[in-house]
């Protein structure tokens, strides 16, 4: 009986793999097995391993454990003493506020000096119990500021607009200008009001004086006219 070349072929080819698959299963068992040496199961009671490992292994040297009663003294006795300490600055505290309190001198009110004009100033108009004055000019940083004050003796309040201040030089050109610290709103008798009115000096070069004009908001029922208000240089150096 002849065996046909494909079966014996077949056959071998299963001898071979399950020769493969033995060989590769007992070198991965030797492999794990030699992996695991040495690698115990964990115990799963730490109460008495920790106790075992305490009996094993005694007090290291060099580690000193205090008692309950120790410690307790010690932060009984820390605690006293900050206190103490904390005592004894904030007496030292109230004694230097005391010191200084004595040695300080009293403080007199200072005088109030009258405020030195120049030469032709205040330049004034009043319209309605309402008072705008030009106190002086100066030059500085490249700008001439003009110290203004204002005040409402009326009996209503006055609002005021400043984008409406009308400034312009002896030769009716308008000028530019800028204002600060002036109030939007005078109250009835109220108080003086100071603030500073800009204009650029490049504007400025051959204007011996200026006048400003400005009117109430929204009513435009008021209207205040400051004329002739001298900038030339040397009024402004003095």
């Amino acid at each position: 009986m002849k065996i046909n070349s494909t079966v014996l072929l077949t056959l071998i080819l299963l001898i071979l793999m399950l020769g493969a698959g033995s060989v590769s299963a007992f070198l991965g068992f030797n492999l794990g097995s030699s992996a695991l040496k040495g690698v115990t199961t964990p115990d799963g009671r730490p109460t008495s391993k920790f106790a075992s490992s305490k009996a094993s292994n005694p007090q290291q040297p060099g580690v000193a454990l205090l008692k309950e009663e120790d410690i307790l003294k010690i932060v009984k006795a820390r605690i006293e003493g900050k206190t103490k300490a904390a005592k004894s600055e904030k007496q030292e505290d109230d004694e230097e506020e005391t010191k200084s309190s004595r040695q300080k001198p009293e403080e007199k009110p200072q005088e109030v000096s009258q405020e030195k004009l120049q030469p032709g100033f205040p330049v004034t108009a009043e319209n309605q119990g309402v008072t705008l004055s030009v106190q002086s000019v100066r030059y500085s940083g490249g700008d001439l500021l003009l110290k203004v004050k204002m005040q409402n003796k009326g009996a209503d309040s006055v609002r005021f607009l400043y984008s409406f201040l009308d400034v312009t030089d002896d030769k009716g050109r308008t000028l530019s200008a800028s204002t600060d610290g002036l109030p939007a709103e005078l109250p009835a008798n109220g108080p003086t009001f100071s603030g500073t009115v800009s204009i650029p000096t490049a504007l400025l070069d051959d204007v011996n004086k200026i006048s400003l004009s400005l009117t109430d908001y929204p009513a435009q029922k008021l209207k205040l006219d400051v004329s002739n208000i001298p900038v030339e240089k040397a009024a402004g150096l003095l």
